[in-house]
């Protein structure tokens, strides 16, 4: 079987030892991904975006997309700001909602107020 690492050169990918996504088995695991960038915005909202567009880049060099996301996992230190959030993740999902889960709990710096973490079916052939 063959996998298929991805990195996206994020921060904590090398000081931990992980990359953004693996693509095995059929599906394309993409990391717990929190918002990206020099300038984290500081509103939830803002870093459900910036987190989303590093997993749709991900998923796109996979060869697949949000379409096809099966499974999310949502972190958040407040479950107070996760509503914040419902619309962008309704527009990101659209006709093609996965099962869901949301847990809150610290993350790993204090700035975050958001992470993510995404199953996609692969592309195929």
């Amino acid at each position: 079987m063959a996998i298929r690492r991805i990195s996206s050169g994020g921060i904590y990918e090398q000081k931990i030892g992980y990359c953004r996504a693996v693509v095995a088995g059929g599906f394309v695991h993409v990391a717990g991904t929190t918002a990206q960038g020099a300038d984290i915005p500081e509103d939830v909202t803002g870093q459900c975006c910036s987190a989303l567009e590093a997993i749709g880049k991900a998923l796109t060099e996979a060869g697949t997309g949000f379409a096809n996301v099966v499974r999310v996992t949502y972190y958040l230190p407040d479950a107070a700001d996760f509503p914040a959030c419902w619309p962008v993740l309704a527009e990101t999902f659209g006709d093609n909602p996965p099962a869901a889960t949301m847990i809150e709990c610290g993350l790993i710096d204090p700035k975050y107020k958001i992470e993510i973490e995404v199953t996609a079916l692969a592309a195929e052939g």
